[in-house]
């Protein structure tokens, strides 16, 4: 999709790669648990389908550490959630199997960031530092354009009452009930108000529900599988 003028952004699914179960088939992580060479081969045939001359990965930790890249880390890629570019053709993947990712661009600037926003990175703020970092490089949050990537919905991310009222405390807007009535998080309604809070002109969602959605992996859904990805990159 076109996110902003000069700028892409895609969310893979899980079908089109050559995982074998349960990670079948197109997973994208590799901390997972898959025969690396499948994950490689899964990584290099999305650069391949996406047009661009790599792929960014990061090894996310559920932090608020944003990082600026000009090249992929290759195999030791730091504890970082958020990552930021100028470079043109250079994407930039967080991964997921039910932690939104936080695609931002700021299309006069030429920045784009891609973070890693689940539950202990909503809370921290992770999207916030993203902005932020973009921010001291030269971007204008109103400038900016964000989509918010498919994640557990707040209509099925059940948590323990102690725990949804922690997040709150900090993302009063996460606040959520199942559709069976028990505490819950509506995480891209916390990242929403955070984008808006650090002046991001516009905000879109994918509203697909990972816990729902069976063409795209879900840790909660399936225990042991795969990552997608939300990415995006400069033309």
């Amino acid at each position: 999709m076109q996110l902003a003028p000069g700028v892409r952004a895609a969310i893979t699914d899980r079908h089109g790669g050559v995982s074998a179960p349960p990670y079948s088939s197109r997973n994208l992580g590799g901390l997972v648990g898959d025969d690396p060479e499948a994950v490689r081969a899964n990584r290099e045939a999305l650069a391949a389908e996406l047009g661009v001359r790599a792929i960014v990965f990061m090894r996310q930790v559920h932090g608020a550490e944003v990082v600026h890249v000009s090249e992929p880390f290759g195999a030791d890629a730091p504890p970082v959630d958020g990552v930021f570019t100028g470079e043109p053709r250079l994407a930039l993947a967080a991964l997921g199997a039910d932690c939104p990712a936080v695609l931002v661009a700021d299309p006069v600037a030429r920045l784009v960031g891609a973070a890693h926003s689940g539950r202990p990175g909503t809370e921290a703020g992770i999207a916030t530092a993203l902005v932020a970092a973009m921010a001291g490089k030269g971007a204008e949050p109103a400038r900016m354009a964000a989509l918010v990537g498919p994640g557990a919905c707040g209509r099925c991310y059940e948590v323990p009452e102690d725990l949804r009222a922690q997040v709150v405390a900090a993302v009063p807007q996460a606040y959520s009930t199942t559709t069976w009535g028990t505490p819950a998080l509506d995480l891209r309604a916390g990242i929403e108000a955070q984008l808006r809070a650090a002046g991001v002109g516009e905000v879109r969602h994918d509203d697909r529900c990972t816990i729902e959605s069976e063409e795209l992996f879900s840790h909660r859904r399936e225990k042991v599988g795969g990552r997608f990805a939300g990415l995006i990159w400069l033309e």
